[in-house]
């Protein structure tokens, strides 16, 4: 062996050996200490006074077990009782190296008991005999989309955005998908409706990422979503067909659940205790920040945005929200959530703080920061200097969760209303020449969302009169305006430090290339037998219909709503799909010889439920535990009404496959 190669040897030996001294040891042995965590903190003063031991010794315990029920699924109720009548009552008994276990209790501020905790940590769940079966139900209803397990903090900002079914949602910072799983159901809430009018479009910048959030909303078998792959801060506007007229798509509510330092998940994330440094946030300040404002800009005037971290620092937090604040002249305004949610305990934002660099230095006021610091530390990480502008703006209505209140992690949310479009859009020449009273204000917020990354605001010249906010451009207009659109905001902002849009950026495409999205016509030979086999009602939207493939036979038939094929539509070169819509039907070869290639897909009963007329056995609860329980459930075991149903429905058409399935409509369970 040569010398460099024992050399090589000896260093990775000793990095073996200080990793099982350290991290390779595992969690158990990370010492939860951080001084400069404590000394930044105390400095801040944002824990009130006497309390910070409690908020110390909080942020060393594991972080309670949390779980919530599907509340939109029409057997949330008998999901609930099982939980308290069985599970909670055998748990409550029980000690687990001699600590004794609480009953699970529900969150306070949860509505409808949809949402628990424990004193028990996902690592006891796991691990402990005892309470196995519980486990064992956590894992099958989680599975089946019935429950979710999600830490309690995480829970509150989809609950303030106050989400209703027609709301045209977006998901700035999506993965791995347990927010965006609560809006799809709280879309969802009115079972009866298979295609509510508003849908969610989640995004996300990494591209792996974006494969966990679709595995988190394909458990919930909606129509209703879309996931993305791109970068927040500069994520495509997107432009839709409104009565014939292209028109630039604006959301209702936006969720910016940003990046961030994630102090506040030091109970769940111990490595945090040996990463943390202050400087974690004045790196992301400027991520969050641009973020921030292009979430603004697509939102629609009257609506809402939550923008929240899972950290405990005002530079990512009240920082983000002033600087937004003061760029946005009025426009935007903090809203009074103290209300929403009764039970929730949580601190008013705070009006003053201070930066700290990892050397220890600190600084209170950007006149204080040395030049040769100017590249890290910026002006919109202090608070503003003008005490009237900084009054106006209620920072106090940000809301801090910290974790010795309600024995959760650390939180920081904001909820953030548009009364006007953004300043830095009036600059430039309107979409629209004649708009009405009515739709004046939506319109100046088309161009708000049109002007920063890569949908700029058009020239008059390229609208044409009578004509949508488009017009008819040609792509050298398009591509003039924004040359000149970068450039005047660039300018802009450089004159006054304004916090403007960001520069405009290419479009770039990570990761594995997705099948294309091809919408079905109403005249395609598919449904021929689809129609006839399965009787459906003529109300049937064959036109929400897409496959995968544009050559071959059709493998699996998918259904989006309306809303979402018509954003698909027309932004298919603009953005990335990572997927959509819910599986409808499969191919099954041996249906073919008795008159249907396709069988029905179990994700996709609850969208095609209200349409088919035929194919259906009514079946009662003995069949059901017959269907449940054993493992071939043969039509012989049915009883005789059930099993008559499916001969004669074989007679009809011509035999029964050995292999096909039959499917069970939710009207039939017991």
């Amino acid at each position: 062996m040569g010398k460099r190669s024992r050399q090589r040897q000896k260093n990775q030996t000793t990095g073996r050996d200080d990793r099982d001294n350290g991290w390779g040891s595992g969690y158990a042995d990370i010492v939860k200490e951080n001084k400069l965590f404590e000394h930044y903190y105390k400095e801040q003063g944002l824990v009130p006074g006497g309390e910070f031991e409690q908020f110390m010794d909080a942020m060393r315990e594991p972080l309670p077990a949390t779980i919530r029920i599907t509340g939109y699924k029409s057997h949330a109720k008998e999901i609930l009782h099982c939980l308290k009548e069985k599970y909670f009552k055998d748990i409550q008994e029980v000690e687990i190296d001699g600590q004794k276990i609480e009953a699970p209790q529900p969150l306070s501020w949860y509505p409808d008991e949809q949402a628990w905790h424990t004193n028990m940590s996902r690592k006891i769940i796991r691990k402990s005999p005892l309470l196995e079966k519980f486990h064992q139900f956590l894992v099958s209803e989680t599975e089946s989309g019935n429950i979710s397990r999600q830490e309690a903090v995480s829970m509150i900002p989809p609950l303030l955005l106050k989400i209703e079914s027609h709301h045209k949602i977006l998901d700035m910072c999506a993965a791995p998908g347990s927010k965006t799983a609560q809006l799809i159901e709280m879309l969802h809430s009115d079972m009866d409706v298979p295609f509510p009018e508003g849908f969610v479009i989640a995004n996300d910048v990494d591209n792996k990422r974006c494969y966990l959030l679709v595995h988190q909303a394909k458990r919930l078998n909606s129509p209703c979503i879309m996931v993305v792959n791109h970068d927040a801060s500069c994520i495509p506007t997107l432009k839709i067909d409104v009565d014939g007229q292209k028109d630039i798509l604006f959301y209702d509510r936006i969720l910016c659940d940003v990046p961030c330092s994630g102090d506040g998940t030091l109970r769940k994330n111990i490595d945090v205790w040996k990463k943390w440094t202050t400087s974690n946030s004045l790196h992301l300040h400027g991520l969050q920040l641009r973020i921030a404002v292009r979430g603004v800009e697509q939102l629609a005037v009257g609506g809402r945005m939550v923008y929240s971290t899972c950290s405990l620092n005002p530079i990512e937090d009240e920082a983000v929200i002033a600087a937004l604040l003061e760029k946005s002249e009025g426009a935007l305004e903090l809203a009074d959530g103290s209300a929403d949610l009764p039970g929730l305990k949580w601190m008013p934002g705070v009006t003053s703080w201070k930066l700290m660099t990892k050397e220890g230095q600190w600084y209170a006021d950007w006149s204080e920061v040395p030049n040769h610091r100017h590249t890290q530390i910026r002006p919109t990480m202090f608070p503003p200097t003008d005490t009237e502008k900084l009054a106006s703006m209620h920072l106090e209505r940000c809301m801090r969760i910290l974790p010795h209140h309600q024995n959760t992690g650390g939180f920081f949310v904001a909820v953030l209303v548009k009364k006007a479009p953004m300043p830095w859009n009036k600059r430039y020449p309107k979409l629209r020449k004649d708009v009405s009273s009515s739709s004046a204000a939506q319109t100046e917020g088309s161009s708000a969302a049109s002007t920063p990354a890569d949908t700029p605001r058009l020239p008059e010249s390229a609208v044409e009169e009578g004509e949508g906010p488009e017009g008819k451009v040609d792509r050298e207009a398009e591509e003039e305006a924004t040359k000149g659109a970068s450039s005047a905001q660039e300018t802009t902002a450089k004159q006054d430090g304004a916090c403007g849009p960001p520069a405009s950026k290419k479009m770039r495409l990570f990761g594995y290339k997705e099948d294309p999205f091809v919408f079905l016509t109403e005249e395609d030979p598919v449904f021929t037998t689809i129609q006839s086999f399965y009787d459906l009602s003529p109300n049937f939207p064959k036109l929400n219909v897409l496959t995968r493939t544009h050559d071959g036979k059709k493998r699996h038939l998918y259904m989006v709503s309306k809303e979402l094929r018509n954003v698909l539509i027309n932004n298919s070169e603009r953005m990335k799909v990572i997927n959509t819509g819910v599986k409808v039907w499969s191919r099954n070869s041996d249906g073919e010889e008795f008159g249907c290639a396709f069988r029905l897909a179990q994700e996709g009963i609850y969208t095609l439920q209200p349409y088919i007329r035929s194919r259906i056995i009514r079946v009662s609860v003995e069949d059901i535990k017959v269907l449940l329980t054993q493992e071939n459930p043969f039509l012989s075991k049915l009883e005789d009404d059930a099993h008559a149903q499916a001969k004669k429905m074989g007679k009809q058409h011509g035999g029964c496959s050995p292999k096909s399935r039959n499917t069970w409509p939710r009207s039939s369970s017991p």
